[in-house]
């Protein structure tokens, strides 16, 4: 029986030790998405079109040039280039984003990429950033300028926020076609149905005045 035992333990550390966090691996060149199951097959979330009518426009998308509006209340906007955008990106496992902040304290709030890394190379101005490591809890910043490059781990908390008195651009790789976008503030004061106040006053030391009105701005955003 410890033998038996033995032998169920080390299958599944062999199991495990295969297992991966990241989008699988694809089983053939591509999977162009498409939103017609018609004569389609399903892989990592989408239906995938006919390879034979795949043509060079569904690996391909413009536009990343241009700045995109950041007169919004956090003073930045991300242009996200993900499988919706690009549909060759299906079970490759990547996509691209651009993010542009204002000047004098332009940010991208703390956030989390629930199923990606993310690295970052600034293109133009100052950038402030920044990830929270799991418990215990340490934090690590660095102040970057055009050229630099940062790492931000798979599902930890991170920002970037521009300290310069000029607008800021930065490029941004994800290990996932649909990486997703936590951010934290919205998440936690503003979802639909909102948490109770009670349990958000307890869980940051404030009154439950205060976490109404958090509640209540959050909720309009």
């Amino acid at each position: 029986m410890k033998a038996f035992h033995f032998l169920v333990l080390l299958a599944l550390a062999v199991a495990f030790s295969f297992a991966s966090a990241f989008d699988p691996s694809p089983l053939q060149d591509f999977c162009v998405a498409i939103p017609e199951p018609k004569n389609a097959v399903f892989v990592n979330g989408k239906f995938c079109k006919n390879p034979n009518l795949t043509v060079a426009g569904d690996f391909s998308i413009s536009g990343l040039n241009i700045p995109a509006f950041t007169g919004n209340r956090v003073g930045s906007n991300v242009t996200l280039v993900n499988v919706d955008k690009i549909p060759g990106l299906n079970t490759l496992g990547i996509s691209l984003a651009r993010l542009d902040f204002a000047p004098n304290g332009g940010l991208n709030p703390p956030h989390t990429h629930p199923r990606a890394t993310e690295i970052l190379v600034v293109v133009e101005g100052t950038l402030y950033v920044g990830f929270v490591t799991s418990n215990p809890n340490r934090l690590f910043t660095k102040v970057l300028y055009p050229g630099d490059v940062f790492v931000f781990p798979i599902g930890l908390i991170h920002f970037q926020f521009n300290i310069a008195k000029t607008n800021a651009v930065a490029f941004a790789g994800l290990s996932s076609q649909n990486p997703g976008v936590i951010t934290i503030a919205n998440a936690v004061f503003g979802p639909n149905p909102p948490i109770n106040p009670d349990v958000l006053a307890k869980a940051f030391q404030l009154d439950n005045y205060t976490v109404e009105k958090l509640q209540k701005l959050f909720a309009s955003a």
